[in-house]
């Protein structure tokens, strides 16, 4: 039998420094550019019936952000060994046919974390595991999207927690997720128990200075005396 062979749809490109623009598309046109072999360093996300390619490469800022928050995240499950946590930062998370996305930041706490079987998909299928407890964007050139479609995006995806990182701002926006099914600004993590955004604040302001290695160190030493 003949196949067909699925075209990645032609999205208008956004002027420079522009918003960056959701269009129509379906379903199958979002899983034309998640499993285009050919198709790398790209981010796709799809929203009922809206589709956003990121295509560019990683930025110098973005990776320096991205890259910090690896190190934040070991620092402080460095506390309390006995949890269980999972970095899957970067990763294609979905619930088919209505909502897809590949968040800069995502942890799973506790038992339930996807594992990949060998000939399965590479991303993770939210009708065959749990939603992640946290995911975040890191916002160098995105933050509209990222604090509007995106935020509505996770939002309905069921996630608990999102956190917005303004690179240019050196601040996080953090949300939790209402019982209506909507975000709320919070100034304390409830994935990172104890965590005040605050701090994170502080951290990122450290990377004015310093390396992120360096502003990593600093968070580290501000959490050893935290109970």
């Amino acid at each position: 039998m003949p196949t067909t062979e699925i075209q990645s749809p032609q999205l208008s490109p956004s002027p420079p420094n522009s918003i960056p623009q959701w269009q129509p598309a379906t379903w199958k046109e979002y899983l034309a550019y998640v499993e285009d072999p050919n198709v790398e360093e790209i981010r796709v996300f799809f929203n009922d019936g809206y589709l956003w390619v990121d295509m560019g490469n990683e930025g110098i800022n973005h990776a320096r952000f991205n890259r910090l928050f690896s190190m934040l995240f070991l620092s402080w499950f460095a506390r309390t060994p006995d949890v269980i946590w999972e970095d899957l930062g970067g990763c294609v998370i979905e619930k088919p046919k209505q909502r897809g996305g590949a968040p800069d930041l995502m942890l799973y706490i506790g038992e339930g974390a996807p594992q990949w079987t060998p000939g399965e998909p590479r991303r993770i299928d939210f009708n065959k595991w749990r939603v992640p407890d946290l995911v975040g964007e890191i916002s160098d050139t995105t933050l509209a999207t990222d604090l509007d479609e995106k935020k509505c995006l996770y939002a309905a995806l069921g996630i608990p927690e999102y956190w917005v990182v303004d690179v240019k701002g050196f601040r996080i926006f953090a949300f939790c997720l209402q019982e209506d099914g909507t975000y709320q600004q919070v100034g304390e993590s409830s994935v990172l128990k104890g965590c005040a955004i605050a701090l994170l604040d502080r951290t990122l302001e450290q990377m004015q200075q310093g390396t992120n290695g360096s502003a990593a160190l600093w968070f580290s030493q501000q959490i050893a005396t935290l109970s």
